[in-house]
């Protein structure tokens, strides 16, 4: 295996496991336990989600990233894009129906888009990336974010019509292509880069913390000075747009978030180029390898052995029941992650893609 894929597997591997978290906390936990542990789990919010995001914008330039492609070519790898887009989208919609937090038919429009900016300049996808957060805060000067929404139960009323599934695919979903392909158009521009060279991974680590330390100190500086008589009722009236955590994704989340991904991207690939040799390294890059089998793995066959297990009755939705406390749901996640690994190791001792990864493919090509 390259050097750089086993750090992006790594990276991707990173990402499920913290949606393994992030998941089975939504659908029998709670995320406002003041506990150590429960505002550890929170750590994982979004954060996991920008990783998976920006990873699978990198996969896209990492599968087309020869330099000399012929027009036919082009168009032959642009149409593989576009078929294994709609096998996403139309897997995700049949997933949403039993998990409404389903992120694929989002992932499936990312890739559709992505698909007709394969070969453009590497420096066009950062602005690209601007552009569809600009039109985002845009949209809500004109569109009340929480249209359709109904925040304490986190339904979303007219899903399943023409305007609302518009609506929500576009702007306020979960994962709307407005912002969140901003972070894919980022993936693609790493994906651009040589991640061998050192220089590199410690320059986009960088820029990273950069950006993590500048957002996350003004908020602190913000709560700190909530109490000012002078800037009381600005903080009010802007708290979303400054503080708000995931939805809506606002500038400073998706900073934040952008910079902890950074982070751990780079991590990754210096640890995937030191410790190449390592067999426990390679278990977790074959893990990586497979997140869309584990990802629907974990929302299926995870979340009713997790519903049996604790007698809870699944609904897709934060439980109205008693909450499971965080160390279980932990513990069920590192444990479910075991699995996961395990069975990567296994399956890939006989075939190179995971059962949902091989299906796609003899779909699409």
């Amino acid at each position: 295996m390259r050097q750089r894929v086993i750090g992006f597997d790594l990276a991707r591997a990173n990402a499920i496991f913290g949606m393994y978290i992030v998941n089975f906390t939504f659908c029998f936990g709670t995320f406002s336990d003041k506990s150590f542990l429960g505002k550890f789990t929170n750590l994982f919010i979004g954060n996991s989600t920008s990783i998976f995001i920006i990873c699978a914008g990198m996969g896209v330039v990492l599968m087309t990233s020869k330099d000399n492609y012929n027009s036919a070519e082009k168009n032959k790898l642009t149409f593989i894009i576009l078929k294994r887009s709609w096998f996403l989208f139309f897997l995700g919609l049949l997933l949403y129906s039993w998990w409404p937090g389903d992120i694929l038919h989002f992932y499936g429009g990312y890739l559709h888009i992505a698909a007709f900016l394969l070969f453009v300049p590497k420096r066009y996808y950062l602005w690209i990336a601007f552009v569809f957060i600009l039109v985002y805060n845009l949209l809500q000067l004109f569109i009340p974010i929480t249209t359709s929404w109904d925040l304490q139960t986190t339904k979303y009323a007219d899903f399943w019509t023409p305007v609302g599934f518009l609506r929500n695919t576009f702007y306020n979903g979960w994962n709307s292509i407005f912002p969140w392909f901003a972070y894919f158009s980022i993936g693609m521009y790493l994906g651009n880069l040589n991640w061998q060279d050192r220089k590199i991974q410690k320059r986009i680590f960088l820029i990273g913390f950069i950006f993590l330390a500048i957002f996350k100190g003004l908020r602190m500086l913000i709560r700190a000075d909530f109490e000012s008589t002078g800037r009381n009722s600005f903080y009010t009236k802007y708290w979303m747009q400054i503080m708000e955590d995931y939805f809506p994704a606002n500038i400073p989340y998706i900073m934040i978030t952008t910079g902890f991904a950074l982070m751990v991207i780079s991590i990754c690939m210096y640890l995937g180029g030191r410790f190449s040799k390592s067999k426990f390294i390679e278990l977790l890059a074959k893990t990586g390898q497979m997140t869309l089998t584990h990802y629907v793995f974990h929302m299926t066959v995870g979340i009713i052995v997790l519903a049996i297990l604790t007698s809870k009755h699944y609904t897709g939705y934060p439980t109205t029941q008693q909450p499971i406390r965080p160390i279980y749901l932990l513990t069920y996640a590192v444990i479910f992650f075991a699995i996961s690994v395990t069975f990567s190791f296994f399956w890939s001792k006989k075939f190179k893609k995971g059962p949902i990864e091989t299906l796609m493919r003899k779909i699409t090509n």
